[in-house]
């Protein structure tokens, strides 16, 4: 399917992770050595089932905030810092296959789910495999506060999972509480993957806090431009089927914008295919097009430049320097990306 709502307005100058990514290189190739080094098992279906996924071409952008954040807090005592940024990604990767199996969805970065290919169950299974090797990696770390952060945001990304079930059709779900489904669910390990560079380098609570807020904005930023792109991006390159969203019954600010400023025919519209479950053919069309004459789409993305202005503020505290010129172009990507 091609592109629904065009966005380009919403959009700035191109920016992208160029930067970032040149900087975090050589410690990225020992990451992902050591990721699928981690990922093996004696049971066969489990390495084939995470590389499945590890593999297929996801930005690896947590572990990479880790890496960077390090770096830019002059950590180089050691290599601490990549089994914490493995650990990051594992706990993505572990969230990605219990999603699949709960959004029942048959695409993940192009490629057929896991969920499809081996099962739900084993899916569940290895994603809990591959929870139990990040923390294995963080306690021979060894270092407490690192534990503690991905401990805690474990336990948070869980409770916006099942916030999100809860709210899963519920057309009265309101900003705000969407706003703390997406916090727990996707902002809490950006926070976690930014704050553990500064913890791995010995920082001071203040430069904790700082990269902490700063990931959580990117996050939150992060997931704002997701819900926008799943009724404005292209297959291609999303990766997945445009509209997954929709189809699935989650309630997203788009939805919630279109629903609040909508009158009573298209409250009804939106009760019948989202609330009901009762979507037909052009229904996706309809969405989308409520969506451009409410402006939600394009107010989801002020949202999200919103936060990323709040992320850009907390670097302030910070030297100036390549690595924090590359994390503040970084917001950049996450607001103005289009996949």
């Amino acid at each position: 399917m091609g592109v629904v709502v065009s966005l380009d307005k919403a959009r700035e100058p191109k920016p992208g992770l160029k930067p970032l990514l040149d900087l975090v290189d050589k410690d990225m190739k020992r990451l992902n050595d050591l990721i699928l080094s981690k990922a093996e098992s004696h049971v066969d279906m489990i390495p084939k089932l995470a590389r499945h996924l590890i593999s297929s071409g996801g930005k690896r952008l947590r572990p990479v905030l880790t890496i960077a954040c390090a770096q830019m807090c002059g950590y180089d005592s050691g290599d601490k810092h990549i089994p914490l940024a493995a650990a990051v990604e594992f706990m993505h990767t572990a969230t990605l296959l219990h999603d699949d199996v709960v959004d029942e969805s048959d695409m993940r970065r192009g490629k057929t789910t896991a969920r499809i290919l081996w099962g739900n169950e084993a899916s569940v299974l290895v994603g809990d495999y591959l929870l139990g090797q990040a923390f294995k990696m963080q306690v021979e770390v060894g270092i407490m506060d690192a534990l503690s952060i991905l401990a805690n945001a474990a336990a948070i990304i869980a409770e916006g999972e099942v916030m999100q079930l809860a709210a899963a059709n519920n057309m009265e779900t309101t900003e705000d509480e969407y706003l703390a489904i997406i916090h727990s669910k996707t902002a809490a390990l950006f926070a976690a993957a930014a704050e553990l560079g500064a913890v791995v380098a010995g920082k001071t609570e203040r430069e904790r806090a700082a990269l902490r807020s700063y990931g959580n904005n990117l996050g939150l930023a992060f997931q704002l431009v997701d819900d926008a792109l799943d009724y404005s991006g292209s297959k291609e390159l999303l990766g997945k089927n445009v509209g997954d969203d929709f189809r699935e019954g989650k309630i997203t600010l788009p939805i919630v914008l279109s629903y609040r400023r909508g009158n009573r025919d298209e409250r009804r519209f939106w009760k019948r295919t989202l609330q009901d479950g009762d979507v037909r053919d052009g229904d996706l069309e309809k969405a989308a097009e409520l969506m451009k004459k409410h402006d939600a789409l394009e107010d989801t993305i002020k949202r999200a430049r919103h936060y990323g202005d709040i992320a850009r503020d907390a670097m302030a505290l910070f030297p100036d320097g390549k690595h924090k010129a590359a994390l503040i172009e970084t917001i950049n990507f996450c607001v103005a990306r289009k996949h």
